[in-house]
């Protein structure tokens, strides 16, 4: 990848699966997996981020054991749609915490929002007390998760 535009190439592919799967692995590991010095990772891995490739790393924190028990999507539609509104819904919305996700979607709902709630009860304040109570919420549907399966994003 020599500018910011090129494709990665198949060892740049390579860190970004290692990395994906652990964000936390050094340069000097990924390099021994992969059989390159630990400087010519870290050039590739700088290169990535430089370019954009690599947004950022991050862990995965598992809601359960910090109590939080209930992940449920809502679908919400606004009842009066308008540049004005969708930019107030979204302030008033991304400033909830229990607010995961915010997505602009295209479909039934304008928005699909990842609610992480300690259980039910918690569930029905937030959805009564914050969400309902937002700028230019109409209609809203939700669907509790039961399980989730993770996989990596396609590389």
């Amino acid at each position: 990848m020599s500018d910011r535009t090129a494709t990665p190439d198949a060892t740049d592919l390579a860190i970004l699966k290692l990395l994906a799967s652990d964000a936390t692995r050094s340069a000097a590991d990924i390099g021994r997996e992969l059989q390159m010095t630990q400087p010519a990772i870290w050039r590739r891995i700088k290169r990535l981020s430089d370019a954009g490739v690599i947004a950022g790393r991050r862990i995965s924190v598992d809601q359960t054991a910090l109590g939080f028990g209930v992940t449920v999507f809502l679908g919400i539609r606004l009842a009066a749609k308008g540049r004005t509104s969708l930019e107030e819904f979204e302030r008033a919305v991304t400033a909830i915490p229990e607010v995961q996700t915010v997505q602009h979607v295209l479909g039934q709902f304008d928005y699909r929002l990842r609610i992480n709630a300690r259980d039910i009860a918690d569930f029905e304040r937030i959805l009564r007390r914050r969400i309902m109570t937002l700028p230019g919420v109409g209609q809203v549907e939700a669907n509790v998760m039961l399980s989730e399966e993770r996989r990596p994003g396609p590389l």
